[in-house]
């Protein structure tokens, strides 16, 4: 088959499946790279490349410097502080949430910053007695403008301006994405709060875990004199367990105020159903329950031994506690990964590993920590979506498709071909992932910008813009499904709001970007 003819095809059938969501994510980036291979359009280490591209390496390290931040209570910390501060006036808020929820995209990716916020958000609508659903989806809208403002919100950012550099144009620097976020950020915000009324109210499925009323409600039905703040700090915790059948604990003798036998955690009360087991030693049964204090790493070790049920994972606590343990080697590793990224003295991927290796040597996160932080979907969607790039540039496709679509257009000038690449990375940013939108798209704006004699950097710089429209359906981004169910939403509830955020999105990308980064080079 004409290599041409193959990767088109290929591209096809790979749209197809992201389209109809039957086949994972990650096995469609992979058998893309196969197809290419077995097509004989790429060679083997071609075909496999992506799995070591520096933009693949940096990113998967940035998901374990998120991690260290959420785990260590700093997103927590934040978000209380601030959203704390801001009353409960719904504009206010709404005000507060959005620019929180972009500073920590820009830092610590979009979905990382939305599971973050997400349940102190619910909290705290349920405090104000609004609804949460007229404050998650601005969560995670502006959770997406938040990602261009800086080249850390996102990995379509890392992906053009590799392209940019690739294609004789320049990297863009580590601030300059901010020339382009700040105002889309700023519009963001008005048409969220001019247009509040396209919110739909529904009435959300979850309600989250509200930290101050956890300890409360475990200090009332335990009947706890201990202050409700010593129970949950950032060195130690609680937790209740129940005790599980067969369990080894079943015959032990127990009271109150007794350690473990390591003596690594105390046992501060117990329940038998409705009856307090206090004052006296009992004999433990399948079932009761016990409440447990210790260090948060005790904790988490003893109620995954075989023999109890937690009931509240000490980990998932653990990441509620504002400041916790290894907070501020996570704060200060962050601020040198971001002072190496600004001043470029080492490449980007060099300084998201030294970042996450620091984090793993200091013990501010656990190996397994940082090994499951990564979303191995998104390395593997890039990584096998990288190829299929390679191959609309070495086989001509991105010419001819480029050929095409100047020919359809004639000679309508640079900002209307801009439109329409920005159109369809819009279209099918509602369908697939943006980043793999971006990495299918990216070739053929620069095939555009060569024919045309024009710079590259404005046309990578709007398909960024472009990417991060995804706001017309709940499976755009994981920002948006992550919202779905605790705000109640329905699939067609996202468009309303959507539709005009994506058309501010669509005209900042194709008139507003020329004026910052001209098209003459």
């Amino acid at each position: 088959m004409d290599p041409v003819t193959a990767t088109l095809v290929i591209l096809v059938l790979a749209v197809i499946a992201f389209v109809s969501n039957r086949v994972p994510i990650g096995i469609v980036a992979i058998g893309v790279a196969l197809a290419l291979f077995f097509t004989g359009v790429l060679t083997l280490p071609q075909a496999l490349a992506g799995f070591g591209d520096p933009t693949v390496l940096f990113i998967a390290a940035l998901f374990v410097v998120s991690e260290a931040l959420d785990a260590t209570g700093v997103t927590a910390w934040a978000g209380q502080k601030v959203i704390g501060r801001a009353g409960t006036k719904r504009t206010t808020l709404l005000v507060v949430i959005a620019l929180l929820v972009a500073g920590l995209t820009a830092l610590i990716s979009i979905n990382g910053a939305v599971a973050a916020l997400l349940p102190l958000v619910v909290v705290v609508a349920a405090r104000s007695g609004i609804a949460s659903s007229k404050l998650l989806m601005p969560l995670a809208f502006a959770a997406s403008a938040g990602s261009l403002l800086l080249l850390t919100g996102t990995p379509v950012n890392i992906i053009v301006s590799e392209f940019a550099a690739s294609a004789g144009g320049r990297e863009f620097g580590y601030f300059e994405f901010a020339l382009v976020g700040i105002p889309v950020l700023l519009g963001t915000v008005a048409i969220l709060l001019v247009g509040g009324g396209l919110v739909p109210d529904r009435k959300g499925a979850l309600m989250p875990l509200d930290l101050v009323r956890h300890a409360r409600l475990l200090r009332q039905q335990y009947s706890l004199t201990l202050d409700t703040g010593m129970l949950l700090g950032p060195e130690t915790g609680i937790t209740e367990v129940v005790v599980a059948p067969r369990s080894p604990l079943i015959g032990k003798r127990v009271c109150a105020g007794m350690t473990t036998p390591d003596g690594d955690l105390v046992v501060l009360a117990a329940r038998r159903g409705d009856e307090h087991l206090k004052g006296t030693e009992f004999v433990v049964q399948a079932g009761d329950s016990l409440l447990l204090q210790g260090a948060w790493d005790d904790l988490s070790r003893k109620t995954s031994q075989p023999g109890v049920l937690a009931v509240d994972d000490p980990a998932q606590l653990r990441r509620s506690v504002p400041l916790g343990k290894g907070a501020k080697r996570a704060i200060g590793i962050l601020l040198a990964m971001i002072l190496l990224l600004a001043t470029g003295l080492v490449p980007p991927a060099v300084a998201a590993l030294l970042a996450a290796c620091a984090l793993v040597l200091t013990r501010t996160v656990t190996v397994k920590q940082a090994y499951h932080s990564i979303s191995w979907t998104t390395v593997v969607l890039i990584a096998g979506m990288i190829p299929l790039s390679t191959a609309f540039i070495s086989t001509g496709t991105a010419d001819l498709v480029a050929d095409w679509m100047l020919s359809f257009l004639g000679d309508a000038g640079p900002h209307v071909a801009l439109l329409a690449l920005c159109g369809l990375t819009v279209v099918l940013g509602q369908l697939i992932s943006n980043t793999a939108t971006v990495l299918i798209v990216a070739p053929i704006a620069i095939s555009v910008a060569q024919s045309l004699d024009l710079s590259v950097q404005p046309f990578m710089m709007a398909l960024t813009v472009a990417g991060a429209a995804a706001f017309l359906t709940p499976i755009a981004t994981p920002a948006n499904l992550m919202v779905m169910e605790p705000a109640g939403y329905r699939f067609g509830d996202y468009w309303r709001l959507g539709l005009p955020l994506a058309l501010f999105f669509l005209v900042v990308a194709v008139w507003y970007v020329p004026l910052v980064w001209p098209f003459q080079p």
